[in-house]
């Protein structure tokens, strides 16, 4: 009898460009646990910088991962884990070392808050992606969302930076920031996502040029600019409450006449 040899199955693998996004993922990871390593040490600045720079890596794998149509379930359960760790966990825990640990168990109940609030912000966001949502909620998140809040949490730390001592170090003006920010995540109100916004072609080249103005200030002074940019954003909260029931109105009127557009769900992806 002759023998039939068999073969081994291939695992087909993934491409890199699939793995990048994850890579990039983990990056962010990294990056804000590293923060923590700086914290502990006292380096303050280098502390901020590394969640700042998780806030930047957070920001590129979800474009990466809709750019190389490499998006998938894991992906979204790592950036996740990954965004509740760098700007839940991480932040809170640098708030406490720099400025709540001579309040003790209050000034960690305010972190223990905020980092709960986090995670059910980012749980809430996970169980809604296959909801149906009307076409006008495609640019707008429901709360502030994790790494906007972690740039809020460390405004208190970025304003002493570039101001000095003075009512932003305080810490039971601190831990009430803190706890704000925690709610401002879990709230219902909505924020601008800025993830699918279109620039018309009249706006590319000035867009460009506004972008390289930002990063040379990022450079050249990296507190002041990340304070302003802060601030701006946190200003913005209501003027995207308002853009969101004017679009309700003209949704509601669209309702009215049978023509509401569904649009698809965000793609797993906060930032």
């Amino acid at each position: 009898m002759s023998r039939v040899r068999r073969r081994r199955p291939r695992l087909s693998g993934l491409s890199f460009n699939k793995l990048l996004p994850n890579i990039i993922t983990v990056l962010a990871l990294c990056a804000g646990l590293s923060g923590l390593r700086f914290a502990l040490a006292e380096r303050w600045e280098l502390a901020v910088m590394m969640v700042t720079l998780a806030a930047v890596f957070d920001a590129l794998d979800g474009r990466m991962a809709r750019l190389l149509r490499a998006q998938s379930k894991f992906g979204a359960e790592l950036d996740s884990l990954s965004d509740f760790v760098s700007f839940g966990v991480v932040p809170g825990v640098i708030v406490f070392l720099w400025s709540l640990e001579g309040m003790k168990n209050f000034g960690w109940m305010a972190v223990l808050f905020y980092a709960t609030c986090c995670v059910l912000r980012l749980a809430r966001f996970n169980v809604r992606l296959d909801d149906d949502k009307p076409s006008f909620t495609y640019n707008y998140f429901t709360g502030v969302p994790a790494p906007a809040g972690a740039g809020l949490a460390l405004l208190p730390m970025i304003l002493d930076f570039q101001l000095g001592p003075g009512i932003a170090d305080v810490p039971a003006v601190v831990a009430i920031w803190l706890t704000s920010v925690g709610l401002l995540m879990v709230s219902q109100l909505p924020t601008f996502s800025f993830k699918r916004m279109k620039v018309p072609q009249r706006w590319v080249l000035p867009t460009l040029i506004g972008a390289g103005l930002v990063i040379a200030a990022v450079v050249s002074a990296p507190w002041f600019t990340l304070a302003i940019v802060i601030l701006v954003y946190f200003c913005s909260i209501p003027f995207s409450i308002m853009a969101y029931r004017r679009l309700i109105r003209e949704a509601e009127a669209l309702v009215a006449e049978g023509e509401a557009p569904v649009a698809p769900s965000e793609g797993g992806k906060e930032g």
